[in-house]
């Protein structure tokens, strides 16, 4: 047990100081601190220090030098029980400093708010996480208290311990500082990464804020977690049960899906991480039925992720299909009551998201892979035509939203469409071949008894053999969308030649694995 004594405190953020003060000034604690910090202390009614008098130097350069002091380190960094540190603590007639109290300018505020970047630099906090880092160094004999989220387990412990604090807590409470610098000089770092755009550079920090632990893993035997770069969840979940490690990957999937559909219109069913039916009729319950007819076998306990509010009308369809999660951008009181009955079903609000990932992480074992996301959006100057027959405004409008699809779909992808909605799709097949026998084997299936008027296929990378639009076409596609690059492009355009299909070529090639 260490009794403390003597503190300081320097804050950024000045909330919830009177009970901490209160329990300190209870067991006679020696307060020191400065600025605005020591302003807000004497205002609330509680004797305090000034800095600059315990150290008999004055604060300079604007406040920027204030706790960078010999007699406020070897305060903190002195070990109580070494011979050598207390002679020498003796004769510079300094003080042991047994709890430090300090959070930092607030960095990431600044930046949210896009000031300029002078400003910006003077949110940078130097004596603050220093200070921080020596207590917590030192913790064997210094508290370090750097979140104010930690108030309340400090009173506990005082009051516990009639002004004292035990080795066990002092060390969880370094552990959290040491987590606390380390997230605020991540911040500093990437900010400056931004600025001189080096995307890559040569030591990767990673700066992410704990959300929540799922249940388990993708398998009950795994544990895992879900942290956000922002601190927060920009989805709401407004009912059914938590959502686990494989509902939370679902869910990104689905959002990329519907990122691409037109704003205000378009369904997507998700299964496994991969697209089993997209529509965007602008009859939205149309919309439900023709994702839901692609493929309503996979579809059955997916995830229906609505790129627009759901309204009751809606729900009631949806509510006749067992599924997992519902998400739209918003739900109106009608739609949440009906939905909310089926006990378990979640229903997530992502009226708030916001696609502003730049980057993609892949873990295995001691590395990472890190790539900038595939967002780009296209237009028709992305494609070339490289067929006889040309493809008119609509159809080149339903290429392209078959190729969209695609890009979700996990490789090797082919996407059958008829319209605007799917009609079959294959999926994360080591052969292209493959992946086209299963999308004509859904089609066939499920949209045997109907009357498809034009057929498109999508692929998410190059044919490197005839073989695959052999297929497609056989299956009825008249018009095809893939990215060029095979050395047998020539072959491809010549066989679309031959059978009358339009053909067009991306620019672009777009796996997904």
């Amino acid at each position: 047990m260490i009794k403390i004594q003597k503190a300081l405190v320097s804050v950024s953020n000045k909330e919830n100081l009177k009970p901490l003060l209160n329990n300190l000034s209870k067991y006679k604690v020696e307060i020191i601190s400065s600025g605005g910090t020591y302003k807000k202390i004497r205002k609330l009614g509680f004797k305090c220090i000034q800095l600059s008098e315990f150290t008999n130097t004055p604060e300079i350069l604007n406040g920027r030098v204030k706790t960078l002091h010999p007699k406020i380190y070897g305060g903190i960094l002195n070990k109580r029980q070494n011979k050598r540190h207390h002679k020498e603590i003796k004769k510079n007639n300094y003080e042991n400093i047994d709890l430090i109290i300090a959070n930092f300018y607030p960095f990431e505020d600044a930046i949210s708010k896009k000031t300029n970047h002078n400003n910006i630099l003077e949110n940078i906090d130097i004596g603050g996480p220093t200070m921080v880092r020596a207590a917590a160094k030192n913790y064997n004999d210094v508290v370090v208290i750097c979140n104010p989220n930690q108030y309340e387990r400090f009173i506990n412990e005082i009051k516990t311990n009639k002004g004292s604090t035990s080795l066990s807590f002092r060390e969880k409470l370094a552990e959290e500082a040491f987590m606390e610098t380390a997230y605020y000089e991540s911040k500093i770092s990437e900010y400056f990464n931004k600025k001189t755009s080096n995307i890559f550079p040569q030591k990767k920090i990673f700066s992410y804020k704990l959300i929540t632990q799922t249940r388990y893993g993708e398998n009950p035997h795994q544990k895992a977690a879900i942290y956000s770069k922002n601190g927060y969840q920009d989805i709401i979940q407004l009912s059914g049960k938590n959502l686990s490690y494989n509902n939370y990957n679902d869910l990104y999937s689905a959002l990329n899906v519907t990122d691409f559909l037109p704003n205000n219109r378009g369904i997507a069913i998700i299964k496994h991480a991969n697209p089993c039916g997209v529509s965007i009729n602008q009859n939205k319950i149309k919309s439900f039925k023709e994702a839901l007819e692609s493929d309503p076998i996979s579809a059955f306990g997916g995830i229906v992720s609505c790129n627009f509010k759901m309204n009751i009308n809606l729900a009631k369809e949806i509510k006749k299909i067992y599924f997992e999660i519902i998400m739209a951008k918003g739900f109106d009181k009608k739609s949440i009551n009906l939905l909310k009955k089926k006990k378990n079903l979640r229903l997530i609000d992502v009226s708030k998201f916001k696609s502003d990932n730049k980057f993609n992480f892949i873990s295995r074992y001691n590395s990472i892979l890190i790539q900038n996301e595939d967002n780009k959006n296209f237009s028709k100057k992305d494609f070339k035509v490289v067929s006889k027959r040309k493809p008119n405004n609509e159809t080149f409008n339903k290429l392209i939203f078959a190729f969209n699809v695609c890009r979700n779909v996990k490789s090797n992808a082919i996407v059958i469409t008829n319209d605007y909605k799917t009609v079959g799709i294959g999926s994360g097949q080591p052969s292209r071949l493959d992946s086209c026998q299963i999308a004509i084997n859904k089609m066939k299936m499920f949209q045997n008894s109907k009357k498809n008027s034009e057929l498109f296929a999508a692929s998410d990378a190059f044919f490197p053999f005839v073989d695959g639009i052999e297929k497609l076409v056989q299956s009825g596609v008249s018009a095809v969308i893939q990215p060029s690059g095979s050395k047998n492009d020539k072959e491809i355009i010549k066989f679309a030649n031959l059978t009358k299909t339009i053909l067009v070529f991306s620019k672009t090639r777009h796996f997904n694995h």
